[in-house]
């Protein structure tokens, strides 16, 4: 079984662990790769996302060899014998824990803000990774989360090793997995696209799990692009008064977990979203499809006039890849004459490690204040994006990320993706948003 990134994997194991619906339960996912599966998880559960912080307790001459892991509130699992077959005396114990205790307290800092951690007692623990290859970090998940007062424990995984399924099937009171490959070598070989989660990807998606008071509520929607129905995730603030539109580049889809962080970020400013998929699942099928700027900047057109008919507020594009030509052709057909303030237009565009040249043809024609932002370290596309900047007669910028590649993996790269472009549709949408 293969998937294509981890948000399928995540909604195929949601299948499969649908009949604990009834349960309750509590879907935790192990930072940070497996928080985009466990929020696929939780949300098809309609159960409450958290992560499961955990710091393994390594032997101070040999690290690998773990003697216990420790967890939020207090959880300790130390294993007497490590601990006494390794000769690690209680003064060593000690030390370990408090180095870790401080990276434990960061990571929860870093992931959860000032959220408190969600409670355990008495309840049924879906406990999510992306892969299990060893099980060592998910077993020492596993025994914390106990720690915590969880009743129950399932470990659900879509990929794993063998010989840790059976393992853990003796830890937890059940295991889901949806393929255990006799031939397994490494979590990544069974995913399409298995790039590197970052954190600022881990707090955008509990961010919109949260459900805190104030966090706008994500709908599920079908948008009618010219008579086609395509998959769409609509957020609208309480009073927001614009929506930015998602373009996602080839090989993408709504799911895209770095749009989804820029999105969070855009909710938290007061402007809405539209993440959806400008092709069916049939026409991803066919790898020309994903590189038909005219018809995708077509589709775009027309959802955005789906759009406008269900919000009568100001929209914005936003553009990744090729996503991005998508954008700016679609902007450049909206026509000169269009007034953005009052909705009948584009009121701004915001391409991430576009491919503008591709919309070569109808750059002169973009009238909608555009934002090109390129990494520092992605120099062929940042050439395309000064070749065409050259080209716009509208007003534009160009901003570096300093040290970014094409994806913006880098720590602090995508954050600075989303402060960008939040101000700049802050300031050209006519938007009360809030900027801070």
């Amino acid at each position: 079984m293969l998937f294509t990134d981890r948000a399928d994997a995540g909604q195929r194991l949601a299948q499969a662990v649908r009949h604990l619906e009834g349960e309750k339960p509590v879907v935790l996912g192990l930072p940070r790769g497996g928080v985009p599966v466990a929020f696929e998880v939780a949300r098809a559960l309609g159960a409450p996302l958290d992560v499961v912080v955990v710091r393994k307790l390594g032997v101070p001459y040999h690290r690998e060899l773990g003697f216990g892991a420790i967890g939020e509130g207090g959880a300790r699992v130390i294993s007497d014998d490590i601990v006494r077959r390794s000769g690690v005396g209680p003064d060593e114990v000690a030390a370990v824990e408090r180095a870790e205790e401080a990276e434990l307290e960061r990571r929860a800092v870093r992931f959860r803000g000032d959220r408190p951690r969600l409670p355990l007692d008495g309840r049924t623990v879906v406990v999510v990774d992306d892969g299990i290859a060893t099980g060592a970090t998910a077993a020492a998940a596993c025994e914390v989360v106990r720690a915590q007062g969880a009743a129950r424990v399932v470990l659900a995984v879509p990929v794993a090793a063998p010989d840790a399924v059976a393992r853990l099937s003796s830890q937890v009171d059940d295991v889901v997995c949806l393929s255990v490959p006799p031939m397994f070598r490494a979590v990544g070989e069974w995913y399409e696209n298995f790039t590197q989660t970052s954190d600022e990807e881990v707090v955008a998606l509990l961010a919109q799990a949260a459900g805190r008071a104030g966090h706008p509520v994500t709908e599920e929607v079908e948008v009618d692009a010219g008579g086609v129905l395509l998959a769409g995730d609509l957020t609208m603030p309480e009073g927001a008064d614009a929506v930015v539109m998602f373009a996602h580049g080839s090989g993408s889809s709504r799911h895209s977990p770095r749009n989804r962080s820029v999105a969070t970020a855009l909710n938290r400013a007061g402007l809405g979203t539209l993440l959806f998929d400008l092709l069916t699942t049939a026409e991803e099928a066919h790898r020309a499809n994903v590189f038909d700027i005219e018809t995708l900047a077509g589709r775009l057109g027309d959802a955005t006039r789906w759009l406008r008919r269900r919000e009568s507020v100001p929209i914005g594009y936003f553009g990744a890849s090729t996503g991005a030509a998508a954008a700016l052709w679609a902007a450049a057909s909206a026509g000169a004459s269009a007034d953005a303030s009052a909705g009948t237009g584009v009121g701004a565009v915001v391409s991430r490690g576009g491919r503008p040249d591709l919309a070569r043809p109808r750059l002169g024609d973009v009238r909608a204040p555009t934002l090109l932002i390129v990494g520092g370290h992605d120099t062929l596309v940042l050439d395309l994006n000064r070749q065409a900047q050259a080209e716009l007669r509208c007003e534009n910028r160009l901003e570096v990320v300093p040290g970014a590649t094409h994806l913006f993996e880098e720590p602090g790269a995508l954050e600075k993706v989303a402060d960008l472009a939040r101000d700049w549709f802050v300031a050209h949408l006519g938007a009360g948003a809030r900027a801070g």
